[in-house]
């Protein structure tokens, strides 16, 4: 049983499969071989009484052949493990890049526990596929032919008898492989969800303390993890049932040939040399497809990892749209959505219809609407994480969808609500957009009102911090993310409201901090706050994906509209 896709890439390696093929079948050479030069020299011995030093040139010839036959199977073990590693990797960087390229709003719709399983185990599990399963497919297409052959000129029943109970092997391995094919996708899906859904505990070990709900969570993990030890169990069962079934036959198998041969030897049928170099031949003849067996089972764990990496490559990573045009830094920016509609879901709910706005150069917007409103999708399709179902979107009179993305978000700088930080030090956080001196890394800081915090950590700008900047604050994590924009001097900032959650100190600073980077730049604020809206030069009101109201804050209020009620419930709860 061959998977199609993972046949495809081992057939794109055809020089090492075909290398691999090569020296598999010398091994084959080399086993007939040995049999016949061993089967010459006991004969000599034995039954003819020759002195040993009347057979030193077999002899010789022997240990040559076994010590070739070791290195060739050393080197066929180490150029499977190459193709193993080669694909491997291939497809770990394709995974990862095409990860990269669906981008966060289509990777954020798959469990994260199940994605990095999938880069790591399920990528690892493709190794006994092709370093073993594989390469024994092609040993036992090719040996036993070739035993076969010479066996066939040697004695014509046993070759018949070698011929007719070889297909039985891989019956009963296909037979037996259906249930365990069954079981590994059991497995593989069951592990798949138990890492889900310990990164999603892990993730949130804070709200299940606060309600007291972390041991209900220890048992729930428990009973998972039982889960999964049972379902190995089982497919453990059908593999050793298999082992057990093609070891049975090959040995039924390897006795009715020896009668045959010894009953032809007794009669005078055949001589000793013959009898003995077919009866040396029949358990080599079954022996490569008994290993097949036995590594049918860690190929099919490695074909149940491959459907899921390719039911993820399957999933068509966002158009361009046409040709990409450089799109040479611009001092300012001015955008327009016109008619732009977008829907997330193929039913057709559009969480934008048919919206219609412009923002001039250097204005200062502000993006306000219930929940659902549409108010994160705008900054999903200017961040070019999604394109339009409809519409388009202009920079400086030109489309969006025909710009350079790379080019395109060096003229962004986006502050999100909760940014993220890596694994390393202060400088590395600030100057993840590029290469940029300490000078400038420390303005930016200044800038964002960080650096007076950042002096004070044990190594200053070299303080590693943890994965997602666990070991700093959020009001501190916040002016890291702008002094980010600082240092990126994008003409058009995109801002997901910086300071919702923030203390009135760290609010403050990081509000004077944004007032120096919105000088002379085009500001987009997803606002949530009624400070922030207040400021702004013009206020774009959502509702259900479209403009209901465009207009300051004292106009929108005296009309009373969707802007009012969103205001006055505001204070409703303050």
């Amino acid at each position: 049983m061959l998977h199609k896709q993972l046949l495809a890439e081992a057939i794109s390696k055809s020089r090492l499969l075909a290398l691999i093929t090569a020296v598999n079948s010398c091994g084959g050479l080399l086993t007939v071989l040995q049999a016949y030069y061993l089967a010459l020299s006991i004969n000599a011995v034995f039954l003819e009484g020759a002195a040993v030093s009347a057979i030193t040139n077999w002899l010789a010839i022997l240990a040559a052949v076994i010590l070739c036959r070791s290195i060739v199977v050393w080197w066929g073990d180490i150029l499977a493990h190459r193709l193993a590693l080669t694909i491997q990797t291939e497809l770990r960087q394709r995974l990862l890049q095409h990860l990269l390229a669906l981008g966060p709003v289509m990777v954020s719709r798959q469990p994260s526990g199940s994605m990095v399983n999938l880069l790591t185990e399920g990528i690892e599990n493709l190794e006994p596929y092709f370093a073993r399963y594989l390469p024994q497919i092609i040993t036992s297409a090719l040996i036993p032919l070739f035993i076969l052959l010479f066996v066939f000129y040697q004695d014509m029943i046993a070759a018949l008898l070698l011929l007719l109970t070889a297909p039985l092997i891989p019956f009963f391995m296909v037979l037996i492989g259906k249930a365990a094919e069954k079981l590994n996708k059991k497995q593989w899906e069951k592990l798949s969800y138990l890492s889900s859904h310990f990164l999603d505990v892990l993730q949130g070990l804070t709200t299940l303390k606060v309600f007291g709900r972390s041991k209900e969570q220890a048992a729930v993990i428990a009973r998972m993890s039982d889960d999964f030890r049972d379902t190995t169990l089982q497919v453990l069962r059908v593999a050793f049932l298999s082992a057990l079934a093609l070891e049975l036959i090959a040995t039924i198998s390897t006795a009715l040939v020896a009668v045959t041969v010894g009953l032809k030897l007794l009669f005078g049928d055949l001589v000793f040399t013959q009898a003995f170099f077919v009866l040396l031949l029949a358990p080599e003849y079954y022996l490569p497809l008994r290993l097949l067996g036995t590594h049918f089972h860690a190929g099919m764990a490695g074909a149940a990892a491959a459907e899921q990496i390719y039911r993820i490559l399957a999933i068509p990573v966002l158009s361009a749209g046409g040709p990409q045009e450089p799109f040479p830094r611009q001092s300012s920016i001015s955008l327009s959505f016109d008619s732009v509609s977008y829907s997330y879901q193929t039913s057709g709910e559009w969480a934008l219809k048919g919206l219609e706005f412009a923002i001039r150069s250097g204005e200062r917007v502000a993006v306000v609407g219930e929940s659902g409103a549409g108010k994160t999708t705008i900054a999903n399709l200017l961040l070019r994480f999604i394109r339009p179902n409809a519409g388009a979107i202009k920079i400086n009179d030109r489309l969006l969808d025909e710009l350079s993305c790379e080019d395109w978000l060096r003229h962004v700088a986006y502050v999100p609500q909760a940014p993220h930080l890596f694994s390393g030090t202060i400088a590395d956080n600030i100057a993840f957009g590029g290469s940029y001196s300490r000078e400038a890394v420390a303005e930016a800081a200044k800038q964002a009102g960080a650096h007076a915090f950042i002096e004070q950590l044990p190594q200053g700008y070299q303080t590693i911090v943890g994965e997602g900047g666990r070991s700093l604050s959020g009001g501190e994590r916040q002016r890291l993310a702008i002094a980010r924009a600082f240092l990126l001097d994008a003409p058009l900032i995109l801002l997901d409201e910086a300071t919702a959650s923030l203390d009135p100190y760290s609010e403050n600073v990081i509000s004077i901090a944004l007032e120096k980077l919105f000088q002379g730049r085009t500001v987009i604020i997803i606002a949530h706050r009624l400070s922030t809206i207040s400021r702004a030069d013009r206020i774009i009101v959502l509702e259900q994906g479209q403009v209901a109201e465009i207009g300051k804050h004292d106009e929108l209020i005296k009309r009373d509209g969707v802007y009012s009620r969103l205001v006055t419930a505001f204070r409703g709860v303050q």
